[in-house]
């Protein structure tokens, strides 16, 4: 199957699923009705006759919530196969190697702090400080991690997924010492970062969340020819003239901040950028200049697939998105660390 045709599928079944996920809910809306208001929010199609109350109810509830979960699915998943890419390690998703796990942690502390800090500011700003944070606490676990793992200014994988399990520890433990400490809202707020879930999402994050996604969702695919080089190896790609050390920095950043302002948003959605990677190198191939935007549409597929669930599977109760995630992601990382132990431990 020619690329073009597999890029155009993944691009209908975002659609497709996204536009299913606005029709579910407590008031249930027809599919055909939510086509005709997606096509009434198209400047061209204006004219169109829709139901004014189902208008209402998708406009300010449901869009928000599912264009929430297709940014954050595309960061996680466009992020995971970056990371992966740079370490050379199938086992490098953002969450193992700490990253997720420094942003939760610096924005509980931004939460249990919150009267502080954000009085006076709008939501706005607040969220913009959550982000901020967030992209701060990933940025410190991800040089941590990174600094521990090198030998001879290499890293080294072992150590790199010791080190980001010591730096998971670490947050955890730091995480549920805010928590114990916390005041009842405090505690409400904090559980459902810990938790993940976007039943949270508005109009003003989705604004706060578009930034950090989107600059990543450009910038990093222009490093896939060089990330493809890392495959050979650094002194491979050193002696091809790559820039290796700037491409490394680079891919760091800009993963940490898609992954950190997600976190901020959503909270700890575990699996989705390890899982989404390898599905799509097995319809792909391992050429990143594919990989990594059809993780980015994979990611954002699977994660408004997973929000539909969470919030179906034993309606009217609401499951937080990451025990969805986490449940579908097990098996599948037993799965690659029994097949790849060998050379994950070589």
């Amino acid at each position: 199957m020619k690329n073009g045709l597999i890029y155009t599928l993944l691009g209908l079944g975002v659609f497709f699923t996204a536009a299913l996920s606005l029709s579910l809910g407590a008031m249930k809306i027809p599919f055909q009705d939510v086509l005709l208001i997606l096509a009434k929010k198209v400047w061209l199609f204006k004219n169109i006759a829709v139901d004014e109350q189902y208008d209402t109810v998708l406009t300010i509830v449901r869009m928000p919530r599912v264009i929430m979960g297709l940014l954050v699915g595309a960061a996680l998943g466009i992020s995971g196969a970056a990371i992966q890419g740079i370490f050379r390690n199938p086992l490098a998703e953002p969450g193992l190697i700490g990253i997720s796990s420094g942003a939760s942690l610096f924005a509980v502390l931004i939460i249990a702090a919150e009267t502080a800090l954000l009085a006076g500011l709008g939501n706005l700003p607040g969220y913009y400080l959550l982000a901020f944070g967030s992209f701060a606490g990933a940025g410190i676990a991800t040089f941590v991690v990174y600094q521990i793992s090198r030998n001879d200014g290499r890293p080294n994988v072992a150590t790199m997924l010791l080190a980001g399990i010591a730096v998971n520890a670490l947050a955890g433990a730091l995480t549920g010492l805010v928590t114990y400490m916390a005041n009842d809202q405090q505690l409400r707020n904090i559980t459902f970062w810990l938790l993940g879930s976007l039943s949270g999402a508005t109009w003003q994050i989705v604004l706060c969340l578009v930034p950090f996604v989107f600059i990543p969702l450009i910038l990093l695919p222009a490093m896939a020819k060089t990330l493809n080089a890392f495959a050979l190896g650094e002194t491979q790609a050193q002696q091809l003239g790559l820039p290796v050390g700037r491409v490394k920095r680079w891919v760091v950043v800009l993963a940490t901040m898609a992954v950190g302002a997600s976190v901020a948003v959503s909270g700890i959605i575990s699996f989705v950028g390890l899982l989404v990677p390898h599905m799509v190198r097995l319809i792909f191939g391992v050429d990143n200049r594919r990989v990594l935007p059809a993780s980015a549409l994979l990611g954002a597929l699977i994660l408004t697939l997973a929000d539909m669930i969470a919030r179906k599977a034993v309606a009217p109760v609401e499951l937080p998105i990451g025990v969805i995630t986490a449940l579908l992601g097990t098996p599948v990382f037993l799965y690659i660390l029994i097949k790849d132990k060998k050379k994950i431990t070589r």
